[in-house]
């Protein structure tokens, strides 16, 4: 554990030095790949055909997935310690992005700054959420920035880090697998209802931890002394469940609490209801809550992998 701390700090300043690789290059993007490929080759009309190749291909390719990430573990450990754990915190890199998270919410903030609706419409789009978004006013473009960054927190920040604590490299990707599949198939229409199930319920199920998590990470990072930790812990307990998503609400309610603002999916949720609707200084302050998450998980993980309240004394 303390390796996979230590390891963890590494990742966190090689994916603040280096950034994400290119597509062609980039594990997630191979993921991607394999998963559009056994899309491609379903072909089935009946609902439950539809959700055994779902499960199959959910089975086959996380199970390669963490035979792979075994193998690199075991070439990892047999390099030296230093050159081991760098190469180790490379490749546990690949499973989150920090940076690539800001800058693709800067991208939006920027344009928003310069007026430029159509483009924010359009960087929101190309980076954060996969909606129509042409009927978005800036309110509404900074609300959905705002929701991605919350949920991204957790999917893509959080999630990887927990489960790679909990079973290092083939835990981690295996979870990155799983995640991109759900984002790939997990739609509910006529071709991925059935085709997407088995994805859809095992990332809720490895999601349940870290989205809790992360909520209660945004509400620890909440400094203010209005009261806005209180009512951010009020509306988290309140909101979460709104969501049709057992998890995605629960780091996005935190969020909208956290920065007294009401986030809303016109049809779907609306979270802090009571609230105002966001400005462009609100995108700004959930960049800032983003990297108090991260300083705040690295700090727990430190403490917890150093004192180890439940570790058993030595007779």
């Amino acid at each position: 554990m303390k390796r996979r701390s230590q390891i963890l700090l590494l990742a966190l300043i090689l994916d603040w030095l280096t950034g994400d690789l290119p597509n062609r290059f980039h594990p997630v993007a191979w993921m991607g790949k394999v998963i559009a490929w056994g899309k491609r080759c379903c072909s089935f009309s009946a609902w439950w055909a539809q959700f055994a190749h779902g499960a199959l291909l959910l089975g086959g390719g996380g199970g390669g997935v963490i035979l792979l990430a075994q193998a690199m573990r075991r070439g990892v450990r047999s390099l030296p310690t230093i050159p081991g754990m760098l190469f180790e915190a490379w490749l546990l890199k690949q499973t989150f992005s920090v940076r690539g998270l800001l800058a693709a919410t800067g991208d939006v903030q920027r344009a928003l700054s310069r007026h430029d609706l159509p483009l924010a419409r359009h960087w929101l789009r190309w980076h954060l959420v996969s909606r129509e978004v042409g009927n978005l006013d800036e309110s509404g473009v900074i609300a959905a920035a705002i929701e991605s960054l919350a949920e991204n927190a957790s999917d893509g920040v959080i999630a990887p880090w927990w489960w790679y604590m909990v079973g290092g490299l083939p835990f981690a990707y295996f979870y990155r697998f799983v995640n991109t599949a759900d984002a790939m198939l997990g739609y509910r229409d006529p071709r991925h209802e059935w085709l997407g199930k088995a994805s859809a319920r095992l990332d809720d199920l490895l999601n349940l931890i870290p989205a809790r998590l992360t909520a209660l990470l945004i509400i620890l990072t909440t400094w203010r002394s209005d009261g806005r930790r209180a009512g951010a812990w009020r509306i988290w307990r309140r909101d979460a469940h709104r969501t049709e998503s057992p998890n995605a609400g629960h780091p996005m309610s935190a969020m909208a609490g956290a920065l007294g603002v009401r986030l809303e999916k016109e049809a779907h949720y609306v979270l802090g209801a009571e609230l105002p609707p966001p400005q462009l200084a609100h995108l700004g302050q959930a960049r800032g809550s983003l990297l108090g998450i991260v300083v705040m998980g690295s700090i727990l993980t430190f403490l917890v992998v150093t004192f180890r309240p439940f570790k058993r004394s030595k007779q």
